[in-house]
């Protein structure tokens, strides 16, 4: 079973983002810059080396909002063993893979898909990590 490991939700203004959730519930922010698009990290729960020390906890991301990009909004990532397989598997049940795996330095391989219902979802195919 791949279990969902990882929320994002769009932005359009990268402070106001940060500082509601921060207000609002406590979350850490941290913004990766421009060479990784102006990602921010969202810290829900706390962390170590290996992810979430909470079982089924999970943190999250924000996006900066792009006028070319299709189905922007907020959305859960499933961790996958193999994102080639199952975006087929994807496509295989009704679903749109959107675009190309793209790679995460250090994280791993990307890729957004639309199910059946027009729900936008990510796959991630986690980098394997040192132990």
């Amino acid at each position: 079973m791949d279990a969902v490991v990882h929320f994002e939700m769009p932005y359009d203004d990268a402070k106001r983002v940060a500082a509601f959730y921060s207000s609002a519930f406590g979350w850490g922010a941290k913004s990766l810059g421009a060479e990784m698009g102006h990602y921010i990290l969202a810290t829900t729960t706390a962390t170590d080396a290996r992810g979430p020390t909470k079982p089924g906890a999970i943190n999250g991301g924000f996006f900066a909002r792009k006028p070319d990009w299709p189905a922007q909004y907020p959305s859960v990532v499933i961790a996958v063993e193999d994102i080639a397989a199952s975006s087929d598997k994807v496509r295989r049940g009704g679903g749109e893979v959107l675009g190309e795996p793209m790679e995460i330095p250090g994280v791993g391989r990307y890729v957004s898909f639309t199910d059946p219902e027009g729900n936008r979802v990510g796959m991630l195919q986690p980098t394997p990590r040192m132990r």
